[in-house]
């Protein structure tokens, strides 16, 4: 028995026979994994920092609710609103990313943070999402006639965000955005002239990081030449693997969590691994594959520009942050301080992921009649 009959008119039972249950479920399916390794993972690196034992999982059950809030709230909105929202949400954390500059807190060498109080917040979080809905826009309404400079004023607003991302310095968030620009550009028509410019300035981009920035040279190198540096987090971690084998040693009885510096955010998956084994690992990586593909079928099926555009870009974002936390744990990649969705510990991560994943069910619900869509 459903909790919504067919015949229930209100906005939560319309809600309910138009979302992708299937995503949901996926989704809701990881939010609970994330609660299991918060309660798994945490306690023993606040304990190890000198804090509450529970510091973390108790900070994280407080972001939780929040990012929630934002998923329905946002799976609520016509993709005119989702287009709205996301615009005022570039808007605001883009002046935000700006005031990291001036008000930020520096950590790693980098001002990437804004304290609020007892919180930090990481604005260009929010970027990810809000600029893959605002471009999807811009790309679309150039393809249809109704911006003329639609593609330069995107590229433009591409080029100020990685800049500010590149000084912050987040090489890793500036790639991820490039990367799903790239997609959403890709897929609106881009011309075989500007895609050879497009690869030529990124790989141009990633030889000037790896030439000018410190911390990018020593995570490759140490990538392509272990022995060339500290690689030690990776290290632990492909040992927690080998240790947890096909089933885990069981709930709570891994060891890796005491000595990695980040087990309870970047490095949660090998937490995962020790503790609960390959099989419960290859269920996390369906789980975010499915996802990822349900949501490319969901795009196939739109005849709105702005809808598969938008969709794809924010697919392409959750699966690519999921891949980069997972491989950089698994030594596929060099390291990235990048979260696991839904899973790592972030309270800036969490809710923006919410978001995001907010924004892709509005788009993919099943809308009956001529909508207007922008």
């Amino acid at each position: 028995m459903t909790v919504f009959a067919r015949s229930d008119t209100s906005v939560l039972g319309r809600w309910w026979w138009t979302v992708d249950r299937w995503t949901l479920t996926a989704v809701g399916a990881l939010i609970a994994f994330g609660i299991i390794m918060a309660l798994a993972a945490s306690p023993a690196v606040a304990e190890r920092v000198g804090l509450d034992y529970f510091h973390f999982a108790q900070r994280q059950l407080i972001y939780l609710p929040i990012a929630v809030a934002l998923l329905i709230g946002g799976s609520l909105l016509s993709p005119r609103g989702v287009f709205r929202a996301a615009t005022v949400t570039l808007a605001i954390f883009t002046i935000l990313v700006l005031a990291t500059f001036v008000f930020g807190t520096e950590i790693k060498g980098a001002r990437r943070w804004i304290a609020l109080g007892p919180i930090s917040v990481q604005p260009s979080e929010f970027l990810k999402p809000a600029f893959a809905v605002v471009a999807a826009w811009l790309f679309a309404a150039a393809r249809n006639g109704e911006l003329r400079h639609g593609n330069l004023m995107c590229m433009g607003a591409y080029g100020a965000l990685v800049g500010l991302l590149l000084l912050q310095p987040d090489v890793g968030m500036a790639v991820v955005i490039s990367s799903v620009w790239a997609c959403q550009f890709f897929l609106a028509g881009l011309p075989l002239y500007w895609a050879a410019a497009l690869a030529i300035g990124g790989i141009a981009g990633f030889i000037g990081a790896y030439f000018t920035l410190h911390h990018v040279a020593s995570r490759v190198d140490r990538f392509l030449y272990p022995s060339s540096g500290d690689s030690y987090q990776v290290d632990r971690s492909l040992e927690a693997f080998m240790n947890g084998g096909l089933f885990g040693r069981g709930p709570g009885e891994g060891t890796v969590k005491e000595v990695l510096p980040d087990a309870h955010s970047d490095f949660v998956f090998a937490v995962a691994g020790e503790e609960f084994g390959l099989f419960v690992c290859l269920i996390l990586v369906c789980l975010f594959g499915f996802i990822v593909l349900r949501g490319f079928a969901k795009a196939l099926q739109e005849t709105d520009l702005f809808i598969l555009l938008a969709t794809s870009g924010l697919v392409v974002q959750f699966g690519l942050q999921a891949v980069i936390n997972m491989g950089s744990t698994l030594r596929l990649m060099p390291t990235k301080g990048m979260t696991l969705p839904f899973v790592s510990y972030g309270g800036s991560s969490l809710i923006a992921m919410g978001l995001c994943v907010g924004f892709l069910l509005a788009l993919t619900r099943r809308r009956v009649g001529a909508e207007v869509q922008r």
